[in-house]
């Protein structure tokens, strides 16, 4: 039996999906536990590419039972669109939504573009997608869950108390007028509660079913562990627990039941969004990582922002998610870089930082002091595969002398190193459902 958690401990887009998939493979449960539409996890399987937004990356495997948790904001429209596309190519996952999950509503996204643009300096580079003020409602005890939707009178209760406060929200504090009306907006909600009515379930019964009965259950977590509400860089984060306990509150788990909590890092940092961003490259290295990675944002087509692999984050995140194992993915993308870089401290003030400092405006003051690595050689997409197959041993030298640094200086053992985007592409050093090293 193992309940493991897989976590971003970066900014996002470290490859959680990928990491994910591997290991589902031998999960019975595959479990979403934040986040919702704003989130891309973007999958290579069979020769196919999947760009998932807010099912479980374990729907690839049909027999698993997938499980959107109720830390999850559920955006429906994007839900069956996601399906559709599972269907095009003849998988019909086996999903289970908690009826507790929250809704994310047309008036969400309108009042996310508002507040958005009313926060100048502040803003967070939102995806528009309503998530921000539909946890808010959650917050403030007055969203709307999936459970009410499949009670059409108290939908309709709630609705009307919810659209004509929205409204007038809209008009009067930020000029803008909502053109969708309340019977609009019921009508086509009760629709999307028709459709998911199949399914929804009691979810923390049948993970705690699976507790009892040994099962192997994998936790994912959207975006990362420096976008978290709480221990992120506030406030350019998400609106959500992105960090490991998210899991325990965000599916409804003990923290006792947890075994292993695996942290996946990009060789390189990246991020999409605002905010300070200590280890960035505006220059051509950082164009030619980004380009070689297509690290252009899966719901937003933004270009990532690209920079050094920054250790204070990484030390911080083992910290705050108790990480049991680290998971490397891109190792491929930065080869070629005949000198590569990890930012090994901060300086502040004279003072030397090995972990951020809670405030954003102090983060943009840090200077990051840096060691410098050899680079190794692309080998082609051929060789890295063969390196899959043969094991860590196989890697360019250079490349095994800069992964066991950050490991060392994380105090965190190496789990998984990705070598390419499918899922063949993958060394895997300790399996999280296996006792065996």
């Amino acid at each position: 039996m193992a309940f493991a958690i897989v976590v971003g401990a970066q900014w996002g887009d470290e490859g959680k999906g990928k990491v994910v998939d591997y290991y589902a493979a031998q999960a019975d449960i595959v479990v979403r536990f934040n986040g919702g539409a704003n989130a891309g996890h973007t999958i290579v399987s069979g020769g196919k590419k999947f760009a998932f937004h807010h099912v479980p990356s374990g729907v690839l495997y049909p027999e698993k039972i997938n499980i959107i948790g109720n830390g999850v904001v559920l955006e429906p429209k994007k839900f069956f669109e996601e399906l559709s596309q599972l269907d095009a190519v003849g998988i019909k996952p086996n999903i289970r939504i908690s009826p507790r999950v929250h809704l994310v509503m047309p008036y969400h996204m309108a009042l996310d573009g508002a507040e958005e643009g009313k926060k100048g300096a502040l803003a967070a580079g939102t995806t528009m997608r309503g998530i921000g003020p539909c946890y808010s409602d959650k917050a403030a005890r007055f969203g709307i869950r999936v459970g009410e939707l499949l009670q059409p009178a108290l939908f309709k209760e709630k609705l009307h108390t919810m659209h004509t406060l929205k409204v007038k929200l809209l008009k009067e504090v930020y000029g803008i007028d909502f053109k969708q009306t309340e019977d609009e907006i019921y009508k086509q909600y009760t629709e999307y509660g028709k459709k998911l009515a199949p399914f929804v379930a009691e979810t923390g019964e049948i993970l705690a079913d699976a507790l009892a009965k040994k099962k192997k259950v994998l936790f994912e977590g959207a975006q990362a562990t420096m976008l978290d509400i709480d221990h992120g860089m506030y406030p350019f984060g998400t609106s959500s627990n992105t960090s490991a306990g998210g899991a325990c509150t965000g599916a409804g788990v003990g923290p006792t039941a947890i075994d292993e909590v695996v942290g996946v890092v990009k060789v390189y940092t990246s991020r999409v969004g605002t905010g300070p961003l200590p280890t960035e490259l505006n220059d051509a290295t950082g164009q030619a990582i980004r380009d070689k990675g297509g690290e252009y944002g899966t719901t937003t087509g933004r270009p990532r922002r690209i920079g050094w692999l920054d250790l204070p984050t990484l030390r911080y995140a083992a910290r705050v998610n108790g990480l049991t194992g680290l998971a490397f993915t891109r190792l491929d993308t930065l080869s070629g870089v005949k000198t590569v870089q990890i930012c090994t401290h901060y300086e502040l003030d004279g003072k030397k930082l090995l972990t951020p400092p809670a405030s954003y405006t102090d983060i943009a003051r840090c200077k990051p002091i840096y060691k410098s690595f050899a680079g190794w050689e692309d080998i082609g997409a051929d060789k890295w595969r063969a390196c899959a197959k043969a094991g860590f041993k196989s890697l360019p030298k250079e490349a095994q002398v800069y992964l066991k640094y950050i490991s060392d200086e994380v105090g965190v053992p190496i789990y998984v190193v990705g070598v390419g985007a499918a899922r063949d592409d993958t060394i895997i050093l300790k399996d999280v459902f296996s006792k065996k090293a």
